[in-house]
């Protein structure tokens, strides 16, 4: 695999924890969601680690900015499909610690990322 900077990026290691924990809480929904809810969490997962690899890898602090923003909804619909789950009783809550930090941990690292990101940009 090619050593690439955003791979030393905390954020980045945790949304790989992120998409572990979305996979293992999945194999426990119902298998009338295989191409509903857990379809839309795993790929939810992976589009938030996928955006921080790409965005780094852009050019311009206004791509960069995009790809995490980008990232950070993806973040967001997973709160929400979990919210969902948690309704339909999937889950339940105690089962869900690890992730709910994962989820919150990295919501702040973007947000402070694109914080920076914008700084810059209104410097220019």
């Amino acid at each position: 695999m090619l050593q690439l900077s955003h791979k030393k990026l905390d954020v980045y290691k945790i949304t790989l924890l992120l998409i572990k924990e979305i996979y293992t809480i999945t194999k426990e929904f119902p298998d009338a969601e295989k191409f509903a809810l857990i379809t839309q969490l795993r790929r939810a997962s992976v589009s938030v680690c996928s955006n921080i690899a790409e965005g780094s890898s852009r050019k311009t602090d206004a791509e960069k900015r995009r790809f995490l923003e980008i990232s950070r909804s993806s973040l967001v619909e997973i709160d929400t499909q979990i919210e969902i789950a948690l309704m339909l009783n999937y889950i339940k809550k105690e089962n869900i610690v690890e992730l709910e930090s994962c989820i919150s941990r990295v919501f702040q690292m973007l947000s402070k990322m694109i914080v920076i990101l914008e700084t810059k940009l209104d410097k220019k």
